[in-house]
């Protein structure tokens, strides 16, 4: 009889055994024993092993376990050392192509930081200092070729970087000004055509990779400033991506024979090597996968650029494919050696073991029989002690075997519950999770503190936090809070340690974190949970806040909100000369004559601008409705200034014009004269036939009578001609009205008879039949109308008496109406029409090219606009637009108006005739 007990089982597990052993449970729950029944072993093999000894079936069972071993091991780790290896190789390779991609970034990185120092250098400043590019020339730039200049230091050879192909100096324009060339390769003339394509911000350094004539090129672009901080343009550096390029890039990393490349990802073809004699540039990339290991990525840092590019890697077959042979070979190798250890060890041991075991288990046996009361038939003392009281208590251990593997599994099952629940809580997890020891250091992390802290997963265990993760600043603060965690206690009622600290990244990025510390005691081991969030948004968050709450307060413009009652519900300090002026205050009411704005704004939902013109000050105001909360903001301008220079230069226009005004009086003195000669000699001649029926005594008072009215009619005509030439001097503020156009086209024509007669022509006019009425200053008008009339006239003076043509002509087109003026004189040269409207510009010796300038100036006042046409030797052609005044147009009281306003402009004398300043211009 064997009692439970003597197992080594307790009552629970006899309890769980209850259920196996249903008609044994009392037994068993009491701890009794119980009779197994007898076991009959048929005639097998088991017969044989039980006959031999058991020193000799270890034996035999360590060769045949050892040689199972071997051959199952051999097959299975080949396969597996084949699979780690090939896992690890690639890991290898992908790191292998991470590295080189980081040093092509940081060698390019290097241009950057380099062209930046360039841009700001003192020498670069100096040579900017006195340069002043004009923005409207057209220049070539200059070229040095073969040497540097001043301008330029040796930095890129400091920099152990290779000299860029090209260094350019662009203006704000985007126009090359110099361009320094190292070798013979030209500029690529895809950069030239759009060079404002790879300028970028003018703020930071830009670094584009970009493809010209089927070639790589890294062009990288920076502001430059002479000595005085002015922004003159930019400097722009070229270098050739080539094999020299890529080999100094990667330096002296390619010992493994591999090689690094620049792959067009559309095409699939190698641009550049740093191993052209291996990778033939222009092949495609699957022409070498039989030969390499190709690892290719992106380059999304470099964002603009003409062409899709990728970063390949590539690492030969054959050395992978020698290096796996290697490993595989050495590990059978291993496997063998370790196979015959074994075998021998493992025979030896269980040999030596089993003679001992042997001898237990004889008395066991014996042991067992007297326990259990069994008779066992062919019980004898030599043979195989083992097998026959496994046989014996076969029955037996599998009660006991299933009972532990019951229990077995309910507590795996629930271990791993457990385990499952806290992994999803850790994986799961927004925040940052990190266990440490008390001595600091990590013992454990969840996938949410590796992406935050940016570790290495491979070294982080037993890794020193405070040092590897927490700023300098700060650990005084880290480590006085685990202090106070460890005084509160794992079960406190007091809440947790909390704080906010800075943080430090793998790449000694510092980022702010908000930090709990709970701890926790296993085995009377403390250990520490630190719950870590990434609060760098919402400390941007809070800074942009707290910026855009300070951004009116700011503002040096006046600005206001105003509820729906008209009331100031807000204004800013630089608000108080605006409500000075209003004399109001903060929560105050708005002026009267704003109150009804404010309303229409909100129901209209429609910003509005107004002016208010506080006498001193003149304020732009912008009404900004928000209609779902019901107020108006109000933002204010000073335009004093802006108001007073438009004053200003309506002024100083009218005094230019008068200015021309005097300068063409001399030119029509002579016409002047010449209709002053007529009614002064008809005046005499009539005074001398008075005088001499006088003198003989005739006594008709008729004929004196007439003689009289024609010399009164005369001298009046003399007045008109006298007035006329006062308007011509006389300066007159501007005054607009609505007139028709066709009215003013034949008062300029009839201005100019005299230079007609004498260039034996007539001006030929085609008039619309029905008035153009538009509102416009007639002096003004009728100047710019002259002005472009004598031009036309001193053009037709070099041609011959017969052949000289003047067109003037008026249309309406829709809401514009239209004059032209044509002649078929010589015409204008093509290198001269850009020029017309400049000031100053003219053809003539006497003129002061301000003609067409202020006619341009005069038209531009009138929302109108001048356009000039012309062949040469075909003559020209200058059309005038102005918008058509709707109140008048098309009627015939708008008609009479302008006829009216034309004659009360004639009697004001407001009828300004300026001649023009030379031909065309």
């Amino acid at each position: 009889m064997l009692a439970f007990r003597d197992l080594g089982i307790d009552a629970p597990d006899r309890n769980r055994l209850g259920r196996y052993l249903p008609e044994r449970s009392h037994s068993l729950a009491t701890g009794g024993v119980v009779k197994l029944p007898h076991i009959s072993v048929k005639p097998t093999l088991f017969t044989l092993l039980r006959r031999l000894p058991m020193p000799v079936i270890s034996i035999l069972i360590g060769l045949m376990a050892g040689l199972a071993v071997w051959i199952t091991l051999d097959q299975v780790q080949s396969r597996a050392i084949e699979r780690i290896f090939g896992r690890e190789l690639s890991m290898r390779l992908d790191l292998r192509a991470r590295e080189s991609l980081i040093r092509f970034d940081q060698y390019m990185a290097n241009y950057a930081s380099t062209t930046r120092l360039l841009a700001n250098h003192r020498r670069l400043a100096q040579y900017l200092e006195p340069l002043f590019w004009f923005p409207g020339e057209v220049v070539d730039p200059v070229i040095y070729a073969g040497f540097r200049p001043f301008w330029l230091p040796d930095v890129f050879g400091r920099n152990a970087l290779l000299a860029p192909s090209h260094v350019l100096l662009v203006d704000s324009r985007g126009l090359v000004r110099e361009i320094y060339q190292s070798g013979d390769q030209p500029l690529p003339a895809e950069l030239t055509n759009d060079l404002g394509e790879w300028l970028g911000d003018l703020d930071e350094v830009r670094t584009v990779l970009a493809r010209f004539d089927d070639s790589p090129y890294l062009v990288v672009s920076d502001r430059v400033e002479d000595a005085s901080g002015y922004t003159m343009g930019s400097l722009v550096v070229l270098v050739p991506v080539d094999a020299g390029f890529l080999a100094a890039s990667e330096g002296s990393f390619s010992a493994d024979s591999s090689a690094v490349a620049l792959i067009d990802a559309d095409e699939q073809r190698i641009l550049a090597t740093n191993e052209p004699r291996q990778l033939i540039p222009g092949t495609l990339l699957s022409e070498w996968g039989d030969e390499y290991l190709v690892t290719s990525q992106s380059l999304p840092a470099y964002e603009g650029s003409n062409w899709n590019m990728l970063f390949a890697t590539f690492i030969p077959q054959r050395s992978v494919a020698k290096m796996s042979s290697k490993v595989v070979d050495f590990e059978r190798n291993q496997r063998v050696i370790a196979a015959l250890v074994f075998i021998t060890v493992f025979t030896l041991v269980i040999y030596l073991v089993s003679a001992r075991l042997n001898k237990v288990l004889k008395r066991m046996t014996r042991f067992s029989q007297r326990a259990l009361g069994i008779e066992q038939p062919g019980f004898k003392g030599g043979g195989n002690q083992l097998l026959l009281l496994e046989e014996w208590m076969q029955h037996f251990t599998s009660l006991v075997l299933r009972a532990r593997e019951e229990m077995r599994r309910k507590h795996e099952h629930e271990m791993r519950e457990t385990e499952a629940l806290k992994a999803a809580i850790m994986e799961a997890s927004l925040d940052s999770i990190v266990t440490l020891n008390r001595a600091g250091s990590v013992i454990d992390y969840n996938p949410t503190a590796e992406n935050t802290l940016g570790f290495d997963r491979d070294q982080i265990i037993g890794t020193d936090f405070v040092r590897a993760f927490i700023a300098p600043s700060d650990r005084a603060n880290f480590i006085g809070l685990l202090q106070e965690s460890r005084r509160r206690g794992p079960l406190g009622d007091r809440p947790h340690a909390r704080t906010e600290l800075r943080a430090v990244r793998n790449n000694e990025q510092l980022f702010p974190i908000e930090i709990s510390i709970v701890p926790i005691a296993l085995d009377d081991e403390p250990v520490y949970t630190l719950y870590i969030h990434d609060i760098t948004k919402r400390k941007e968050a809070e800074r942009e806040i707290k910026g855009l709450a300070r951004f009116a307060s700011e503002s040096p413009s006046p600005i206001l909100r105003v509820n729906g009652a008209a009331r100031i519900v807000y204004a800013n300090a630089s608000s108080q000369p605006l409500m000075t002026g209003w004399e109001t205050e903060p929560g105050g009411p708005l002026p009267t004559r704003w109150c009804d704005q404010v309303r229409e704004t909100l129901e209209g939902g429609e910003t509005r601008e107004y002016e208010d013109d506080l006498g001193s000050t003149i304020y732009s105001l912008l009404f900004v409705p928000i209609q779902d909360l019901g107020y108006v903001n109000i933002y204010a301008r000073d335009i004093t200034a802006v108001r007073r220079a438009e004053q200003e230069s309506r002024q100083h226009q009218a005094e230019l014009v008068h200015v021309c005004r005097l300068s063409t009086m001399g030119e029509v003195a002579t016409g002047m004269a010449h209709e002053l000669n007529q009614p002064l000699s008809a005046i005499v001649n009539y005074a001398n036939g008075a005088s001499r029926r006088l003198k003989s005594g005739q006594d008709e008072h008729a004929p004196l009578i007439d003689a009289m009215a024609h010399i009164s009619g005369q001298a009046q005509r003399a007045g008109e001609i006298i007035k006329r030439l006062r308007a011509l001097v006389g300066k007159q503020q501007p005054i607009r009205s609505v007139v028709d156009l066709n009215l003013l086209v034949r008062e300029v024509c009839s201005f100019v008879e005299f230079e007609t007669a004498k260039l034996e022509m007539q001006i030929e006019q085609q008039l619309t039949e029905e008035p153009i009425p538009v509102d416009v200053d007639l002096v003004q008008i009728e100047q710019v109308l002259l002005n472009l009339v004598r031009n036309a006239l001193d053009a037709l003076e070099e041609m011959a008496p017969g052949e000289r043509a003047l067109l003037v002509s008026t249309r309406r087109v829709g809401e514009r109406a239209l004059v032209r003026v044509q002649d078929n004189g010589p015409g204008i040269p093509a290198q001269r029409m850009d020029l017309l409207f400049d000031p100053f510009f003219t053809t003539k010796e006497s003129g002061m090219g301000m003609g067409l300038p202020i006619s341009l100036t005069i038209l531009e006042d009138h929302n109108g606009t001048i356009r000039a046409e012309s062949e040469p030797g075909a003559g020209a052609l200058f059309e005038v637009e102005l918008p058509v005044a709707a109140d008048a147009a098309g009627s015939d009281d708008g008609q009479a108006a302008m006829a009216v306003a034309l004659a009360d402009a004639r009697e004001l004398n407001l009828l300004e005739l300026p001649r023009a300043e030379g031909t065309h211009g």
